[in-house]
């Protein structure tokens, strides 16, 4: 009887500590994903640059206020509204484009894990497939999110999203086009991304507002519509973020 409840009650013991090990691994493994999303931000040897690391950023870019963005020949740029306010840059390069935007971000943590996380959720959660891989920007997600097609049929459009962390701003880039479906073919694109110069600005902002973009001062306006910011994540990575809204174009 004796023995019999020692075994009984070391089995239990056992379990017990089992379970507190399998409790540890996980809390361990939650909060080691935890620190990966809380990054601070990697050097930048390559850019997308801050405004106090370039003697003269409107040299060769386009001042956009936020956002200087270089200038390439054969290249056109829009900028897109939301609300009454300028919130990215497109730059369209025959047949690829890269959308630029700019955010706040804390001083000393980086948001772009957290923010690829939230975008292949709300693609996996519209039905689309999404995969992070290391590519020459770093991390990077390359998508097919659903879309409809001009004869209403259901289709997807490949798209890379790609994000750089710099001091207490976030730069995020959107590449769709050939540039996505080929990545090989977007250098050029990549490039533009990494020579962009970021303006913050001192002012106080909260993490992950936009930071506000103006018009170049020799803009044409080119109207194509109303676009409204859509309601939830602004990294969401829904189509709303990909589409034309009111435009200010100029080409090189």
């Amino acid at each position: 009887m004796f023995g019999r409840r020692k075994k009984r009650d070391a089995a239990e013991d056992a379990a017990g500590e089992a379970e507190q090990v399998v409790d540890g691994v996980d809390t361990e493994a939650d909060e080691a994903e935890a620190e990966r999303l809380r990054l601070e931000p990697a050097p930048r040897p390559d850019g997308p640059w801050d405004s106090s690391e370039v003697r003269d950023p409107g040299e060769g870019r386009v001042d956009l206020g936020g956002l200087f963005v270089p200038g390439v020949d054969g290249m056109e740029l829009r900028v897109e509204v939301a609300g009454d306010a300028i919130v990215a840059a497109t730059v369209v390069l025959r047949d690829s484009a890269i959308q630029l935007q700019g955010f706040a971000a804390p001083k000393r943590e980086g948001i772009w894990g957290e923010v690829r996380e939230e975008i292949a959720t709300g693609i996996t959660q519209q039905g689309g497939i999404v995969d992070e891989v290391e590519g020459p920007l770093g991390w990077e997600l390359r998508a097919q999110v659903p879309v409809q097609l001009p004869d209403g049929t259901g289709g997807f459009q490949v798209v890379r999203f790609v994000g750089v962390d710099g001091p207490r701003w976030f730069l995020r880039g959107v590449i769709s086009g050939q540039g996505a479906v080929q990545p090989q073919a977007a250098g050029l694109l990549e490039q533009i991304f990494r020579d962009t110069v970021v303006v913050r600005g001192e002012g106080p902002m909260a993490p992950r507002d936009p930071i506000v973009l103006k018009l170049p001062n020799d803009a044409q306006m080119v109207p194509e519509g109303v676009q409204q910011e859509e309601e939830g994540s602004r990294f969401a990575g829904g189509m709303g973020q990909l589409q034309r809204g009111p435009e200010i174009t100029e080409v090189r």
